[in-house]
């Protein structure tokens, strides 16, 4: 059996933004090496460029015709896709009160023309060694370390903005919350470390069923899961999908009072919003009809359709 090489890792990516075309050749060619290379001539273009483009670092000149470097800066903060992307200022200016500004404004660092190659390679080298190790604390921040999933504070952000998507848009959001029958019974019986391999089963299982671009699936609290789906108009049999899921994999459970085999209960709302509505509001919506789901025997979804126009 031959097994394939590794994909190499993705190169980070530059923005390089100046109105010199030939200081923007120049930085091109001292990166091109070890970095995925993209040019704008101006704050427009750098603008429009970062909304379509993921990038790792920007290097921006500060004087440019039209919008200077500053009023890019001060754009790139403002928006939640670019405010955190880190910005090396690029300048021939030395003013102390030009520095303060820039960093005042969120700039990561400054490099002074006429250009120096070593200097510009070890502070680059440097700002995406810094972004890369945020990037890293922040998707800690929002897994779950035992399932991998996102974790509740990741889902909390997520809707927030799923309400916002949903808002504009006057499409459902489908929000639900599942919960493993009987798992108290399962951990006493069968021991911790399997009811940890039962959470990161059920886990895979529910990412199986929610793999729109904008879905998300949570661990919502121990053995408690939830779904988002923004723009879904269907959700019933999306519940139910997972709810079969689970119980066709017959994972043994000899001390369930629902059968032989794990099972979840699940409970959802599909919704349209308004100004009132709150991941709060949807959360609880969510969660009656979890406990109608579990009252009336479990192994079974209850799902609350709220789509009249707000």
């Amino acid at each position: 059996m031959s097994f394939s090489d590794p994909a190499p890792p993705a190169l980070p990516t530059i923005l390089v933004v100046d109105d010199d075309r030939l200081n923007r050749t120049a930085l091109a060619e001292l990166l091109q090496e070890d970095h995925r290379i993209l040019l704008a001539r101006d704050g427009e273009s750098a603008l429009a460029q970062l909304e379509k483009t993921d990038v790792d670092l920007v290097l921006l000149d500060v004087s440019m015709p039209g919008m200077d470097g500053f009023e890019v800066l001060a754009r790139l903060r403002e928006s939640e896709r670019t405010m955190s992307v880190p910005v090396i200022f690029i300048t021939g200016k030395t003013e102390e009160a030009e520095e303060e500004r820039g960093l005042l404004l969120g700039a990561a660092d400054y490099v002074n023309k006429p250009i120096r190659g070593a200097v510009v390679r070890a502070r680059v080298r440097a700002h995406l060694a810094l972004s890369r190790q945020r990037k890293e604390l922040e998707s800690y921040a929002r897994q779950d370390g035992l399932t991998g999933i996102a974790n509740r504070r990741a889902l909390d952000e997520a809707t927030e903005r799923a309400i916002a998507q949903v808002r504009r848009s006057g499409e459902p959001l489908g929000v639900a919350i599942f919960d493993v029958d009987c798992f108290k019974q399962y951990n006493d019986f069968y021991g911790h470390a399997a009811g940890d391999d039962v959470l990161r089963h059920v886990a895979a299982q529910l990412v199986h069923v929610a793999r729109r671009k904008g879905d998300l699936v949570a661990r919502y609290g121990g053995e408690e899961f939830s779904i988002l789906m923004p723009g879904c108009v269907d959700f019933a049999p999306v519940l139910e999908h997972a709810r079969q899921l689970i119980a066709s994999a017959a994972i043994p459970h000899e001390r369930s009072i629902v059968g032989p085999v794990l099972t979840i209960s699940g409970g959802g709302v599909l919704s349209r919003v308004d100004g009132s509505t709150t991941p709060r509001s949807l959360f609880e919506a969510a969660d009656k009809m979890l406990y109608e789901a579990k009252t009336a025997g479990r192994n079974q979804v209850r799902l609350l359709k709220k789509l009249d126009e707000p």
